[in-house]
């Protein structure tokens, strides 16, 4: 069923599902359907109390739990707009956005609720504890209201963490939040015994749109950790969740792949020979794939992976395994999915075809190539940037397309290749079009790399390389023969390294994109909330200094790539 309100999406869902079982925090609370709307009716008279109206923004800054959701429907259902705000975000971001925003109420988690500046609690209406939904301040105590909201209202702005410039508040409506849920319905279908474990922000409009209001929707519970999702935390939940349904980012299976699958399988130079034959390679990734299955808990039926390009080893290692896993493709702008390749893709590369209520083509299009960028039309575009009409206007066109700035090429069965951003997009020398994703992929397929970045310095292709330290050790021989210490050893074992991964590379992509040098990179890169590393901070600068908390928000304009 298609729903054109929030609003009445979650009153269908409270009435129909009242007694299953909506929301579960492990070694914690279990939240039926009838439980959540008695705690949205608890949070919405609270908001009330406190003076609030349809159309005040009431921003939800808190860790992953059942409360999150039920203060998320609360206003969302009041015809109040909610601001869904990332945990990675500082407290000087954080008070930003609430200026920004107009925010008049808070909801928060108590680690959270440590960060911020006392002066931007102050002026707010209420703040209320999502933990046990209690007020932990209220400084307006007036007689607010309600209302039904209409699919036209705006229910949500949502502020991007933006790698090149200051972040926006993305404005979607009733209807563009609600028609998403059937368009993830109609790509693939969840039922009755389905189940998810959540382990992203849910502030990031991929897992609350697909991994919240999505299963909420069809009356599919979800269930959430209690602490970050490590390692050690997260194999056990899965053991004991044994989840149908799940949603990551590339990063997290990437990880599981390079060092559960591939560290094996070139263990030894006898098992590196027989790995580099494609039959073979085929045959135990298969075996690898079942195992890790069993991993996940053996009922997984869908694997959605999103939010960032999936590296192409990793992605064929899933193929090959018949690993129930899916890729999808969209923005914050559209809710966010466009394309998705599901369940099993058969076209690495590929994000599929364009999902319902969306049509997608290219624009400007490069008669050699045959790329150009992708432009979208869809039911769950959002209405603009709050109080940005100049940047709204950059890339909703006259005629209603969105313009998302990718980089794509259709297949002959219409199924979408994303290529890069055509912002991340370097000019070689003889004017070519160098696509730094297509290189950091080649690159992360080497077992010793975690994580890269391709960027220009002084006209020349420069990548900067973070090195698993475990991978390394691993490589090293009997370092006591030649070096006094373990560090000595892996120092000399990187620079090896760094000249193995250029000529690697080098041999694997076009000549203008070839690298002139491969550089260790010691420390983290430097990161959105989101995690995707800011890329302009690199350019003709391979030691950055992190932005200062004060000026991330108001970066200004004329940072370009």
């Amino acid at each position: 069923m298609a729903f054109q309100t929030m609003y009445d999406l979650i009153r269908h869902s409270i009435e129909k599902f009242s007694n299953s079982l909506a929301f579960s925090m492990l070694d914690g609370e279990d939240v039926t359907f009838a439980e959540v709307g008695k705690r949205i009716e608890q949070v919405q008279q609270m908001l009330t109390s406190a003076g609030l109206q349809p159309g005040d923004k009431v921003a939800l800054y808190s860790s992953s739990m059942p409360n999150w959701g039920v203060s998320y429907f609360a206003v969302v259902s009041a015809g109040m707009v909610v601001v869904p705000i990332l945990p990675g975000f500082s407290g000087e971001e954080v008070a930003k956005i609430l200026e920004h925003s107009e925010s008049k109420a808070l909801l928060v988690s108590d680690k959270l609720y440590a960060k911020l500046p006392k002066a931007a609690v102050d002026v707010l209406n209420i703040v209320i504890r999502t933990k046990n939904l209690k007020v932990l301040s209220q400084r307006v105590e007036a007689e607010g209201s309600m209302a039904v909201p209409r699919p036209e209202d705006l229910a949500s702005i949502i502020y991007t963490s933006g790698t090149t410039s200051s972040p926006k508040g993305v404005m979607h409506s009733q209807k563009s939040l609600a028609i998403h849920a059937d368009l993830c319905q109609q790509l693939f279908p969840i039922h009755e015994g389905d189940s998810f474990l959540s382990v992203l922000p849910m502030s990031h409009v991929y897992e609350c749109s697909l991994g919240l209001i999505f299963p909420f929707s069809q009356g599919v519970p979800v269930f959430y950790l209690d602490r970050p999702p490590a390692a050690a935390a997260l194999i056990p939940a899965l053991r004991r969740v044994r989840p149908s349904i799940m949603l990551i980012v590339p990063l997290i299976i990437e990880k599981i792949f390079r060092s559960q699958v591939l560290a094996k399988f070139t263990s030894n130079a006898v098992l590196k020979t027989l790995y580099g034959v494609r039959p073979v390679q085929k045959l135990l990734h298969k075996v690898a794939g079942k195992k890790l299955m069993e991993v996940f808990g053996g009922r997984l039926r869908f694997l959605g992976v999103g939010g960032a390009k999936l590296d192409t080893a990793t992605e064929q290692f899933l193929v090959d395994a018949a690993f129930p896993h899916g890729i999808g493709y969209g923005l914050t702008e559209t809710a966010p999915m466009l394309a998705g390749a599901i369940p099993i893709k058969k076209e690495v590369g590929s994000t599929g075809v364009a999902a319902p209520y969306v049509t997608l083509r290219l624009d400007n299009i490069n008669p050699d190539t045959k790329q150009g960028e992708v432009v979208a039309k869809s039911a769950c575009l959002m209405m603009g940037y709050y109080k940005n009409p100049e940047a709204t206007a950059e890339v909703i066109d006259k005629d209603g397309w969105f313009h998302t700035g990718d980089l794509g090429q259709f297949d002959s069965e219409n199924r979408l290749h994303i290529k890069g951003r055509l912002k991340n997009m370097i000019l070689g020398p003889g004017g070519e079009n160098i696509y730094p994703e297509d290189i950091e992929s080649v690159i992360n397929q080497h077992i010793t790399v975690s994580e890269s970045l391709v960027t220009e310095l002084d006209g020349r292709l420069v990548a900067l390389v973070q090195f698993n330290t475990e991978q390394v050790e691993r490589l090293l021989d009997d370092w006591r023969d030649k070096w006094r210490t373990k560090r000595e050893a892996i120092e000399a074992k990187t620079e090896e390294l760094r000249q193995e991964i250029q000529q690697y590379v080098n041999e694997k992509v076009s000549q203008f994109s070839r690298l002139s040098e491969v550089v260790e990179q010691k420390e983290e890169f430097i990161k959105t909330p989101s995690m995707k590393i800011r890329r302009f901070l690199y350019k003709n600068n391979l030691h950055p200094e992190p932005p200062k908390e004060d000026e991330t928000l108001e970066r200004a304009e004329e940072i370009k790539d």
